[in-house]
């Protein structure tokens, strides 16, 4: 079994397999699974780190393999209204959707009620089989706002609700 232990840089090599994972699989830091080839790997990362698609593993060999993000069953909304996908998107994360935001479209993972409540907000909704890339969120690494979060010895605390 390939030991794939690191997540490595843009541009460092060619890659000599292709894992293609579900974004349920890509929370996780530690598990078994196949490449397209059929070659067993074990994932073996830091904890917290999230895999994307186009993301490059380094193997225990040092070899390369790339992720992609396989197709799974969403619901997408599409459309043209700003201010009708704009309230989806609300509503959606208001109830802590893992939602991936593009051009003109919302999407997460299929979900009857969620759809039925889309719907009532007057969007369509469509069901299918596509790669799922929801939004890291605000404090998922990279996030900063232009202050430290401890007390100085002469202001009050700051708390994030």
């Amino acid at each position: 079994m390939l030991r794939l232990t690191e997540r490595v840089e843009e541009g460092v090599g060619e890659s000599a397999g292709v894992l293609r994972l579900p974004f349920e699989l890509r929370q996780k830091s530690r598990f078994r699974a196949a490449l397209t080839d059929g070659t067993e790997v074990g994932v073996f990362l830091d904890r917290g780190l999230v895999l994307r698609g186009g993301d490059r593993l380094r193997a225990e060999d040092g070899s390369l393999v790339l992720v992609e993000a396989a197709d799974e069953a969403v619901s997408t909304v599409r459309g043209d209204n700003a201010r009708q996908l704009a309230r989806v998107c609300y509503h959606l994360g208001n109830r802590h959707v893992p939602l991936q935001v593009g051009e003109g479209f919302a999407r997460y993972r299929h979900d009857h009620v969620l759809d039925a409540m889309v719907e009532g907000l007057g969007a369509t909704v469509i069901r299918e089989q596509a790669p799922f890339e929801p939004e890291a969120g605000a404090y998922a690494g990279g996030h900063s706002h232009g202050h430290d979060h401890h007390q100085a010895d002469d202001g009050p605390a700051h708390h994030h609700r």
